[in-house]
């Protein structure tokens, strides 16, 4: 980076705003379950290019599509007619000095691998049927990649934008923490009638907090209605708890609102998720890079899912926006709310990006020049880390759904 960051204040802190929404999408759900396939896809390429050729070749597996199957559910188990379809889409170096990359053998796994360790009550060998739709990049981006292999500088693959913020407010922390308490190990193991499929969505005006969970129960743990209506009142209470542990706000919670018990319309899945027959999915659709869909926070479309984790600033910038805007409220004490817009141009250093654009939240009234120059370490420093962040993702320490 050539230039100082841009460095603003912004007014008002964010919680002060009268009207908040957070949602989630859990893990079960169509929408994250095509976003982690594409990503687990990409882990899975990379490892299979550095082990056998010692780099992370060009490939761009972002593109997913879920077509949900058929099935008839029933109390005490039901049946799937017909299988959850995944098409997996996108470019990737099928060879390298003649040698070929095992591409569909590579999908498969890391897909059957994923959906075996998330999922307590879906068979991907029976219940997903995986199409691989996968083909050699364009000349152009693969000679890309080759020219900054030759230099050891990644070179950005496109011209784009990543953002990020910090810290979570409280209500972000409320839902992330219902959804990953509702999905842990200890609660499937608890309570297996609950299903991967959880969505979070939380409301707040003022200090009123309301929050909706749908939840894709799992009819085998079912003996009957009021059984059901006993267990859903038992998420509802899990939930509570879960938000209790975040927050001292008085919360509101109504699990599967769209329920008519006395028609027996419940929320029943024979999986754990509404893809087995309610509901399709595609990458980018769902969570953003921090795991939340919050339209009152700066979002960008990008879907960082698949996308390779080494030149794709698509992935990389919002990852590295959101620990440039992390870091800058944990370092400097004056700051209190940070948020972090980064540029690419597609051929320049991925370090080098053509802007940085930082908004803060300051108990300065004024960006007084010590104020800028620590900025601007804490940006250098983040995005001379973007080696090591590569590897962490890599590695699958970073998620980004």
């Amino acid at each position: 980076m050539t230039s100082l960051a841009h460095v603003s204040l912004r007014p008002n802190p964010y919680q002060d705003q009268p009207v908040e929404i957070v949602e989630r999408k859990g893990i079960g759900h169509p929408d994250t379950i095509c976003d982690a396939v594409a990503d687990e896809f990409g882990r899975a390429l990379c490892a299979y290019y550095q082990e056998n050729f010692g780099l992370v070749l060009h490939h761009n597996v972002d593109k997913a599509l879920l077509w949900g199957g058929t099935a008839e559910p029933a109390f005490g188990g039901g049946r799937l007619i017909a299988p959850i379809e995944i098409f997996v889409a996108g470019r990737a170096s099928c060879d390298y000095k003649g040698i070929e990359v095992p591409i569909d053998e590579l999908l498969e796994s890391s897909c059957h691998n994923w959906l075996t360790s998330h999922f307590h009550a879906l068979d991907p060998s029976r219940d997903v049927k995986l199409h691989s739709l996968i083909r050699p990049g364009s000349s152009d981006l693969v000679e890309l990649y080759s020219r900054q292999h030759k230099s050891g500088v990644a070179l950005a693959n496109d011209t784009s934008c990543g953002v990020g913020y910090a810290p979570l407010s409280e209500l972000e922390r409320i839902v992330l923490h219902i959804e990953q308490t509702l999905n842990s190990a200890a609660v499937k193991h608890q309570h297996p009638e609950i299903g991967e499929d959880i969505k979070v969505m939380a409301i707040r005006q003022d200090r009123d907090i309301a929050i909706t969970v749908a939840c894709a129960f799992v009819d085998r743990y079912l003996t009957d209605a009021d059984d059901y209506i006993e267990k859903k009142a038992r998420v509802a209470e899990l939930a509570r708890q879960s938000a209790s542990k975040v927050s001292d706000s008085t919360i509101s919670i109504i699990v599967n609102a769209a329920d008519d018990i006395d028609s027996k319309s419940l929320y029943m899945t024979v999986t754990g998720t509404s893809a087995e027959s309610g509901d399709d999915g595609e990458v980018g659709r769902g969570n953003r890079a921090n795991g939340l869909i919050a339209p009152y926070r700066p979002m960008n479309m990008e879907a960082a899912a698949g996308k390779n984790p080494v030149t794709h600033v698509g992935k990389l910038y919002n990852i590295v926006a959101q620990k440039i805007a992390l870091g800058l409220v944990e370092e400097l004490d004056q700051v209190t709310e940070a948020c972090c817009y980064l540029v690419s141009q597609i051929g320049a250093p991925v370090k080098e990006p053509q802007i940085v654009d930082i908004q803060l939240k300051s108990t300065e009234r004024h960006v007084s020049a010590a104020l800028r120059a620590s900025v601007d370490r804490i940006v250098r420093e983040k995005l001379e880390d973007i080696d090591q962040i590569a590897n962490d993702t890599i590695r699958g320490s970073v998620r980004v759904y």
